[in-house]
């Protein structure tokens, strides 16, 4: 069998344009080349893929069921020829993103929505770990860049950024006792807390423990329904539990101390020995742009 590429587009183009002379002008190619490639083509399929008795081919039910993959042949041709030329100009193919949960998705999806036009070729995974667990993906190069709350002590292995602060609110459940009253700080201390944690002991989780009682929650998700069934309050960013403040699931009670938003700053971090390449260098700029 010597089948070619050029023998399944001259195919897919027929098709297209309804006929062996229109894919010639398409092609740039004679009209007998195009016609010999696709009989050619039949030759080595073994399958008649047009009927030719009218004035223009019309496809075989054999020819409507080979069209399909003839089409993903080429288009898979070209990802592999647009991917090898995307490495040999430095792109890399694939990206790991470490993010905090707590970082607003809608931002994230802005920033990847664009990506994908630019670099079509490059594989991206996504993690969503909490807070110190970012830093320690790209302290251990399994993760190109992270996004993660800026900290007191950004370990000396990382360049960092400062992108955006992420606006917080004190959420609970309407019947929570804290929409009873103008609440202060010490009101606060005295309530159970939800707070969104990774598993590790370390100073970072104790970063949003206001209340003496505290309950460790490892999702956003999980930790809505609990605030949900009244079992405590939380302190989550405001983007997040908009929707839920909106249809009145759950309420930010008014603060007697400060009834603004407690606003969080964010970090992009990179490892200083894990250089960028323009894929990455992209996702850095954007990430700070926005």
């Amino acid at each position: 069998m010597n089948l070619s590429l050029e023998q399944l587009q001259a195919f897919v183009v027929t098709v297209e344009t309804g006929s062996f002379s229109g894919a010639s002008r398409r092609l740039g190619k004679a009209q007998s080349s195009i016609s010999t490639a696709v009989s050619n083509l039949e030759v080595d399929l073994d399958n008649t893929l047009f009927i030719r008795s009218g004035r223009y081919p019309m496809l075989t039910p054999q020819g409507e069921r080979l069209l399909a993959e003839a089409r993903l042949i080429l288009e898979r041709c070209e990802h592999f020829l647009g991917m090898a030329k995307s490495l040999g100009e430095g792109v890399e193919s694939r990206l790991v993103l470490a993010v905090d949960e707590l970082y607003p998705s809608t931002r994230l999806t802005n920033i990847l929505k664009e990506f994908s036009k630019i670099f079509p070729t490059v594989e991206i995974e996504v993690l969503f770990p909490s807070m110190e667990d970012v830093s320690r993906l790209v302290l251990e190069k399994q993760a190109d860049l992270g996004i993660v709350f800026s900290q007191d002590d950004m370990c000396s292995a990382f360049n960092f950024h400062t992108i955006r602060s992420i606006p917080f609110k004190v959420v609970c459940a309407p019947t929570h006792e804290l929409t009873h009253q103008q609440v202060s700080w010490e009101a606060l201390k005295r309530y159970r807390q939800i707070v969104v944690a990774s598993y590790h002991d370390n100073k970072e989780k104790l970063r949003f423990r206001i209340a003496a009682d505290v309950w460790w929650i490892q999702t956003q998700s999980a930790a809505i329904e609990l605030l949900q069934y009244n079992l405590g309050w939380a302190l989550m960013p405001k983007d997040t539990v908009a929707s839920f403040l909106e249809n009145g699931t759950l309420v930010a009670p008014v603060l007697e101390f400060d009834n603004h938003d407690f606003l969080v700053p964010l970090d992009l971090v990179w490892h200083k020995n894990h250089p960028l390449g323009k894929a990455a260098t992209w996702l850095k700029q954007a990430a700070i742009a926005l």
